[in-house]
């Protein structure tokens, strides 16, 4: 897997407040749109719940996807995130923290268009951060037989999509509806409006479904005969008058903004539930029939291709041939560890991000004599040492007669994926995750032995400088 370009990820500039009621629950909502860090992507605060939980706008955590998509975790429950998660993905906003009071992202017009103009009012900020798109390996497909929905992701240079509705409607029709590249998601899909049939109001309502509904946020299509005393019970229902039904089929609540907006909007939804994938990606989409449902399942097996590929992309490349940036004279200049604790042989690569350093991991190391004897394998605590140490190099202070010691403040996330033994040469990656500030230092840390990943943590160190003798 290549990285197609690297970007730069963005936040929101400023916070942005949007109120308004949610279709289903009819809740009146408020949501603040906050800037967040880097690599933090888009979470949802439940700020009217007891200690405030949060879930992230990811697939892994999507519990509900009738009539629209609902994510939960440990309590933190959001519904139909969908409109705003495109809005987010046309704006490229890739970090955001959205505190909301309620359990459903207000509706609005039922299309995208308000969250953009809100975010492009308030302007989105560049981040000291890459953003690393991934590309798809191979076709990935998604088929339901019973509800004739098929998908595709071809790889591609960019991010294109193209959706083919059919609802065996005579009003309707076949629909056809592209995006060639997200820069146009902005005007030509954002301000398409969710869609339902009229006969499909009666049951929306008797379940519940449509309390924060009116004939303003939806186009209703009308494609079988219905009464007078129907159109006269949604119109109460919608404290509407004169409510008609048009040449062409549609409810007379509101004039269609492109031809084919229903398929612009289903579309829409495609963008903002593929947003849930988690990782920036480059594809061709083809969705014929989509819905929530299909779109997180077809979701799911993007991310499980995208996480079984991107370790090959993050794989530093290390030629033995090559002479080392730093050997292990200048390692020990700049580190105070020594035998049996100093954890690095030398340096390959070193930016003022990044830092590539190898350990050579032989039999005569002191801890296999007690750990695992006659099974030799190097133990976590010392690979993490490593990576901490191979950090060390990277967030020292060079050119510089002062010396600095670095302590641990705290492990995140650390995950060992395969033993290493003996004969093992471990590439030691450490990226810096935020600006040093204060001596604290924040990494992601991760080793190889080959192109295989073995262990893998997020560090955070204080540098101290060390009182002279």
């Amino acid at each position: 897997m290549n990285s197609n370009g690297q970007t730069f990820q963005h936040t929101i500039k400023e916070e942005i407040s949007i109120s308004g009621a949610g279709i289903h629950t009819g809740q009146s909502v408020t949501m603040v749109l906050k800037p967040a860090a880097p690599n933090t992507g888009i979470n949802f605060k439940r700020v009217d719940l007891a200690g405030q939980p949060a879930v992230k706008a990811d697939v892994d955590f999507v519990v509900e996807t009738n009539r629209s998509t609902t994510i939960e975790n440990k309590g933190a429950r959001v519904s139909t995130i969908e409109h705003l998660m495109a809005a987010l993905t046309g704006m490229q906003v890739d970090n955001a923290l959205i505190e909301i009071d309620g359990e459903e992202v207000p509706i609005l017009d039922g299309s995208a268009q308000p969250f953009v103009e809100a975010l492009q009012k308030a302007g989105t900020q560049k981040q000291d951060a890459a953003k690393v798109y991934y590309n798809i390996e191979h076709n990935i497909t998604f088929v339901d037989e019973e509800k004739k929905v098929e998908m595709v992701a071809l790889p591609y240079t960019q991010y294109r999509i193209n959706t083919l509705i059919d609802f065996n409607s005579p009003v309707l029709g076949t629909q056809h509806a592209a995006l060639k590249n997200i820069s146009d998601f902005n005007n030509q899909i954002a301000p398409c409006r969710t869609f339902c049939f009229f006969h499909e109001l009666e049951w929306l309502l008797a379940n519940n479904l449509i309390k924060g509904g009116d004939i303003n946020n939806a186009i209703v299509v009308v494609d079988k005969e219905v009464s007078a005393t129907q159109v006269e019970k949604i119109s109460k229902i919608f404290n509407k008058s004169d409510v008609q039904i048009n040449s062409e089929g549609i409810l007379n609540n509101l004039e269609l903004r492109f031809p084919n907006e229903p398929a612009r909007h289903k579309l829409l939804d495609v963008v903002g539930d593929l947003a849930l994938v988690g990782f920036p990606f480059k594809a061709h989409i083809i969705a014929n029939r989509p819905g929530h449902a299909s779109n997180v399942k077809f979701a799911k097996k993007i991310k499980e291709h995208i996480k079984k590929y991107k370790n090959k992309l993050e794989v530093p490349k290390y030629d033995p041939n090559q002479p080392p940036l730093i050997d292990i004279q200048e390692i020990e200049k700049i580190l105070p560890h020594r035998y049996p604790f100093l954890m690095v042989d030398k340096v390959m690569e070193l930016t003022d991000k990044v830092v590539v350093a190898i350990k050579n991991v032989t039999s005569n190391e002191p801890h296999f004599q007690g750990h695992f004897p006659n099974n030799s394998v190097m133990p976590g605590v010392l690979q993490v040492e490593a990576l901490a140490q191979a950090g060390g190099l990277l967030a020292i202070p060079r050119n510089t007669e002062d010396k600095y010691d670095t302590y641990f403040l705290k492990i995140d996330n650390c995950k060992f994926k395969q033993k290493v033994v003996p004969g093992d040469t471990l590439i030691l990656r450490m990226e810096l995750l935020n600006p040093i500030r204060r001596g604290i230092v924040e990494m992601r840390g991760t080793i190889f032995v080959g192109d295989k990943l073995v262990t893998e943590a997020t560090l955070v160190a204080q540098i101290v400088k060390r009182p002279k003798e």
